[in-house]
């Protein structure tokens, strides 16, 4: 088992998607998703931006790891598909992304979308060109805004800045 900590710049419920009784992260975080495997854990950390820095804003044991079609044809997965018009949760969703009878991969009118349900290539590149793996979790703890501060032993497992650290001491990571 790996655990897999990175920060999470905004957190609006999108990456991750905490919503409908299961989390998942399918967007953004193209390494961690392309590299972790089933049974590692991912961490999610405060911004210093929001003075949050050493706080959890979510953890994640994931359970599952499927691609991107998989997710999109799967009605058990039709609660994460955005509607903007709808609640918080339902304009946050974050299964996004399928790939046509013709073979091109489409983008839904979403929160990575630009303005009138353009295609964000710059989003399209992250999020799926160089990993078609979106993370599952059954097992998770979303505490967002009420995140609570991370003591002082783990505190290795907080990054600072972009990207993502995933090698810890094996007595850290058993720790934790």
């Amino acid at each position: 088992m790996k655990i897999h900590s990175y920060v999470v710049e905004h957190d609006l419920g999108f990456a991750p998607n905490p919503f409908w009784g299961f989390l998942t992260l399918a967007n953004c975080k193209p390494r961690i998703r392309k590299f972790s495997n089933v049974g590692d854990v991912v961490i999610g950390t405060g911004s210093a931006n929001y003075g949050k820095q050493n706080f959890l804003v979510y953890w994640m044991k994931i359970d599952k790891i499927i691609n991107f079609n998989e997710y999109w044809n799967n009605p058990i997965y039709d609660t994460k598909k955005p509607n903007l018009y709808g609640s918080m949760f339902q304009q946050y969703g974050d299964n996004i992304y399928f790939t046509d009878s013709d073979g091109i991969i489409r983008q839904i009118d979403s929160f990575h979308s630009l303005p009138n349900g353009i295609i964000s290539e710059e989003n399209l590149a992250r999020d799926v060109l160089f990993t078609d793996r979106v993370l599952i979790s059954n097992e998770f703890a979303y505490f967002g805004k009420s995140a609570p501060k991370i003591p002082s032993e783990f505190s290795n497992f907080v990054i600072k800045g972009q990207g993502h650290k995933n090698h810890f001491e094996r007595d850290s990571v058993t720790n934790f």
